[in-house]
């Protein structure tokens, strides 16, 4: 990831005159979030694009991100002062909330600077979990190691400051990946199932490609009426969706959010995750009940396939 950079984006050379070219570099985050939730702040895009940026002063630019063992991600890191800086990751193994590896590829201008094996390594419990990074370091075209020290360090803080602001429900839907995907990404069935029980759906335009969008209003059982809009950023037929939730039609944003559909045994399980904008946001969400409607959505969704 871009993280790897200086914090104004920019590769920096270390103090030793660039004779340090190889390197081994560990880090270490504990998170006040369960392990399960730190997995899914390390490795899904959706995630990942919110905490990459090392600082305000960089925007990072996902062209690729498909994180899968053989799947790789290709980003732009831009700054004002410097050119692009382009990174390339590539997953070499994922076993889910213990272990991933990934190389990572930095390059500037169509020079490549640097080469990593990034492994990292996730344990902890339902409350807290604890994230050790192993970066081996070869710098090429100049010596990276403090821009690595100062990158990384500023991004696993955001990456720790987005797991504490993180949501996951997955569940386990007895259909097959393509009915499932189906029933969601369809703008005539979507609305009949979206949200918790007893509430409805009054859809003002619904358009569920990338680039599109989904204005709507949930309304409770007692008439009570919640603008939303849903801002569409990514479609992978049959895998993933990713999208910003807005409150109300371009309306303050509230969470970024993902959906990922994997085939379990001719079942389909289903992860709705969610990085909201503040950690104010996320408790208030979880003390109303969110995690508890949010499950009664994906029941809907459930008995909405079972019926047809």
């Amino acid at each position: 990831m871009t993280q790897n950079l200086a914090t104004d984006g920019a590769p920096r050379a270390a103090v030793d005159d660039g004779r340090n070219r190889f390197a081994t570099l560990t880090f270490q985050r504990d998170v006040a979030a369960p392990a399960s939730v730190l997995w899914k702040a390390w490795t899904d895009p959706a995630a990942r694009a919110v905490w990459a940026a090392p600082s305000s002063a960089v925007t990072v630019e996902f062209l690729e991100a498909d994180t899968k063992v053989g799947g790789r991600e290709i980003s732009l890191c831009k700054g004002e002062d410097h050119p692009d800086i382009r990174c390339e990751c590539g997953w070499l193994e994922l076993q889910p909330e213990l272990l991933s590896v990934n190389y990572e590829v930095i390059s500037s201008e169509g020079v490549t600077q640097s080469a990593a094996l990034v492994t990292a390594e996730i344990s902890g419990t339902q409350e807290r979990s604890r994230l050790v990074l192993t970066v081996q370091l070869s710098s090429l075209a100049e010596d990276m190691v403090a821009g690595y020290r100062e990158g990384f360090g500023a991004g696993l803080d955001n990456l720790a400051g987005a797991a504490e602001r993180t949501m996951v429900l997955q569940r386990v839907i007895r259909a097959p990946r393509s009915v499932v995907w189906g029933a969601w990404m369809n703008p005539e069935t979507l609305p009949q199932w979206w949200g918790p029980e007893g509430f409805s759906c009054r859809t003002q335009r619904i358009d569920l490609r990338a680039g599109g969008e989904w204005v709507f209003d949930m309304i409770a059982p007692d008439g009570t009426v919640f603008p939303n809009h849903h801002l569409y950023n990514e479609v992978r037929p049959d895998e993933r969706l990713g999208y910003t939730l807005l409150w109300g039609e371009n309306g303050p944003k509230h969470a970024d959010a993902w959906a990922s559909f994997e085939e379990q045994d001719g079942a389909t399980k289903v992860t709705l995750g969610m990085v909201f904008t503040t950690a104010a946001e996320f408790q208030e969400a979880k003390g109303f009940g969110a995690v508890e409607l949010g499950q009664q959505t994906l029941g809907k969704l459930e008995r909405f396939i079972a019926s047809r």
